[in-house]
């Protein structure tokens, strides 16, 4: 048999959903940033997790990624995509492109994509579930609750909450992702 009369097929770029989803990503890298400082409960899962605290979340094989981790002052923070020169403590690997859209349309949570197989960790199994609840919360943040009842396992009892913290928190989110 002649391997060569058998080329290697190499599978398409499929460039819209790489930057949809490297677009998804910066927004809730940046949201996860500004909800550390707006949230108390995000704040509160930030402080149980150690100083040197640093999570990529990326796409397989290639595919656009985010990195949140702590700095020097306990600040949590956006830190781009690239993990070159950085001590990751938490890696989280979206399996392929087509797992990715899934999660970020919102057609599936992180909790049922974890169930699917569409993700791999490397790290603490506490951490890990920490930052899927941060997860929950900036997302919850994010979306409309019609289109949040799909991205998350439980919607929190918003009704609780005083509409100024629900209302203040969302707008503060918001303002605190697209400016600092």
């Amino acid at each position: 048999m002649n391997i060569n009369k058998y080329p290697e097929i190499k599978s398409g770029g499929k460039l819209i959903k790489k930057i949809y989803v490297a677009v998804m990503l910066w927004i809730v890298g940046r949201a996860i940033q500004a909800a550390s400082r707006v949230d108390r409960e995000v704040k509160e899962e930030f402080g149980r997790l150690s100083d040197d605290f640093m999570m990529h979340l990326h796409v397989l094989p290639s595919g656009p990624g985010m990195i949140v981790g702590k700095d020097k002052n306990g600040k949590v923070k956006y830190m781009g995509w690239n993990p070159k020169g950085k001590k990751i403590t938490l890696d989280m690997k979206v399996k392929n492109i087509e797992g990715a859209m899934l999660m970020f349309t919102f057609q599936e949570s992180t909790c049922v994509a974890s169930a699917n197989n569409r993700l791999a960790v490397s790290g603490n199994v506490p951490d890990t579930m920490a930052f899927i609840r941060i997860l929950n919360i900036v997302e919850t943040y994010l979306l409309p609750k019609i289109i949040t009842s799909f991205a998350v396992k439980r919607y929190p009892k918003w009704s609780q909450m005083s509409p100024m913290r629900k209302y203040a928190g969302r707008v503060l989110v918001y303002v605190r992702t697209f400016t600092f």
